[in-house]
């Protein structure tokens, strides 16, 4: 089988992110620019797109158009510090903007809406480094005021009018409140208490158009995460959506007027279930298009044309517009055309029972063109924890599989999408239940005669590094090698340095991960170092603000001192994960030498 090359899956791709300007008639995309990422732009069908913005340095991750129908705006950091600042570019005259020079501050985007075309609310740490203030941008003169005080909200929530009326207060048991006020000269007041089980399944959406309601996806009275609509003075709970199995995890929302026109179940694969005929006839003849899972990913203000994305697990990402008025859809382009020369592997999904008795779902990609007997493996543990894998093209997978292995993805427990009952089960489960799960996938898989028991790796970046610095130190007969990207080795540490817009979540970190140092220092792969006897790579980045790089230079120092075989690469100017591609291409170059030289499959 041909070898993809590391460049083709994981490099840059040729075009991504590609919207539509509000009045429908240009184009957006990011694409390389003397490569580094640069968003472009040009009319629709034209061909004709230019790039806009000019960065040197990380790139541009994210993007939107503004209602003005004249500026692109972004944030960007620099050297992976998450110290975002707001950026645009005024497509007229080509002037780029920083619209928050402040050093060592993270600014977040609020709102922008249709109706106020110049405004835009920032949230800006410069007064109290925990807390985000609301601040009003106007686009024209480019002068920011603060409009909101934060008195300790982690979340704000705006209306139609673009006022500041709802927000989120974490509380001292890891729980939160959910506040509201009438308009923005009333008091806050309590309007949904969140108990400490529901609060990563909870969150506030948006208000109705006439600003009396308030949708929110919550489990509270409920297991998984349903929909629902509320009352602002009375509090009644109108149910819009639920599953029995799986969170609603996304919504369809009308632009004009905030009505829910359908929302997304994610199971195996993406599922959607729509309320509203005017868009029921739309979805059904998209799905048709593509066997993959459909993305309507934007809408111009007329709503006549849509921006829709095919993700297939065995093919690139393929993007079209959708007239609505003539029911056609039109090709725009794949993010990574050079895909289509290569064999790639479906993503299929398998479950299994623990020894516990739950149930865990996850995906298998195995290597093509060979018997599914005794596979070399690599075990790939996501990040978050509270997150999911999913079904799709997953650039890690094909690669893995590529080079000869079976690529394992859990959903372990804590993982999100699954309820709250099954996030929940991970709660002071580190290195412990849920690292269970994962070799419970293992041992399943054995038994199917898929894996090699004595060929298995074991790798992840975020809590995947900590989960696979966990497999070397806990149970360093299960793996033949590991590696951990920007992985903590000490809990401890961990949590003493988070960034301090993290601080006022830290009660729900205790009460997910734990609060006794003795206890999180049990559950840290530091306090097993001397039990490692496998080949380790650890990759870091030297800026992260999440996992400082002492958190990688704790264990590669014990590990030195012990004589253990390890590789260690710091890169600079990254933070937490590697976005320059010539980092993430090295970083993976060394990857794909490692597993072929411990666990005997092909390489670049």
């Amino acid at each position: 089988m041909k070898l993809i090359p590391l460049e083709v899956l994981l490099g840059h791709p040729e075009r991504v992110a590609p919207q539509i300007s509000p009045d429908g008639t240009r184009l957006s995309y990011i694409a390389p620019l003397d490569g580094v990422l640069n968003v472009f732009v040009g009319n629709v069908g034209a061909g004709d797109e230019k790039p806009v913005t000019h960065d040197t340095e990380r790139g541009i991750q994210g993007y939107f158009w503004t209602h003005d129908n004249r500026h692109i705006m972004y944030v960007r950091d620099k050297d992976g510090s998450e110290s975002y600042r707001l950026y645009d570019v005024d497509l007229e005259t080509g002037v780029e903007r920083d619209l928050t020079p402040m050093d060592g501050v993270q600014c977040r985007v609020i709102a922008h809406k249709k109706n106020f075309p110049n405004d835009v609310l920032v949230g800006i740490n410069k007064d109290n480094p925990q807390l985000h203030d609301v601040y009003h941008l106007d686009l024209t003169t480019g002068e920011l005021e603060k409009v909101v005080e934060n008195p300790g909200f982690v979340g704000w929530v705006i209306d139609d009018d673009l006022a500041v009326r709802g927000a989120v207060s974490p509380t001292p048991d890891g729980g939160m409140v959910i506040m509201v006020r009438d308009n923005e000269s009333a008091d806050w007041r309590p309007f949904l208490q969140v108990p400490p089980e529901d609060a990563e399944t909870t969150g506030p959406l948006g208000f109705t158009k006439d600003g009396s309601g308030l949708y929110v996806q919550t489990s509270i009275d409920s297991n998984t995460g349903r929909l629902v609509k509320m009352d602002i003075s009375t509090g009644a709970v109108e149910v819009i959506a639920e599953d029995p199995t799986y969170d609603i995890t996304g919504v369809i929302m009308h632009p004009d007027t905030l009505e829910i026109q359908g929302v997304i179940v994610y199971g195996e694969r993406i599922e959607y279930r729509i309320f509203d005929d005017s868009i029921r006839g739309d979805v059904a003849a998209l799905q048709e298009l593509n066997p993959g899972d459909l993305i309507i990913s934007d809408r111009d203000d007329a709503d006549r044309t849509w921006l829709v994305a095919f993700d297939n697990d065995a093919g690139p990402v393929k993007f079209y517009t959708w007239d609505r008025t003539t029911q056609t859809a039109t090709f725009l382009f794949d993010h990574r055309p050079e895909l289509n020369n290569y064999p790639l592997v479906p993503m299929e999904p398998f479950s299994f029972t623990t020894r516990d008795g739950l149930t865990i779902r996850g995906y298998l990609s195995f290597p093509a063109g060979v018997e599914r007997v005794n596979l070399p493996t690599v075990l790939v543990v996501h990040g978050g924890p509270w997150v999911r894998d999913a079904w799709g093209l997953d650039p890690e997978a094909q690669w893995l599989a590529n080079r000869g292995y079976l690529c394992v993805q859990v959903n372990y427990r804590g993982s999100s999408g699954y309820g709250k009952e099954f996030r929940n089960a991970g709660d002071r489960e580190w290195g412990a239940k849920m690292h269970n799960d994962l070799l419970d996938a293992i041992d399943h898989l054995v038994r199917l005669g898929f894996v090699d028991r004595d060929r298995v790796a074991i790798y992840g970046g975020s809590y995947g590094g900590y989960a696979a610095l966990i497999g070397a130190t806990f149970t360093p007969d299960v793996f033949k090698c590991a590696i951990s990207m920007v992985g903590p080795s000490n809990l401890n540490t961990l949590i003493e340095s988070f960034p301090e817009y993290w601080k006022p979540m830290i009660a729900m970190w205790h009460k997910r991960v734990g609060d006794d140092p003795d206890f999180l220092w049990s559950r840290s792969p530091l306090s097993k170092v001397d039990n490692i006897k496998i080949p380790m790579l650890i990759a870091q980045g030297e800026n992260d603000p999440r996992v400082k790089r002492a958190e990688s230079e704790q264990i590669v120092a014990a590990m030195k001192e012990r004589d253990i075989d390890h590789e260690y690469l710091m890169y600079e100017n990254e933070g937490h994960g590697f976005v320059k591609p010539e980092n993430r291409l090295d970083f993976y170059h060394r990857a794909d030498r490692f597993l072929a030289k411990h666990l005997g499959g092909r390489a670049e």
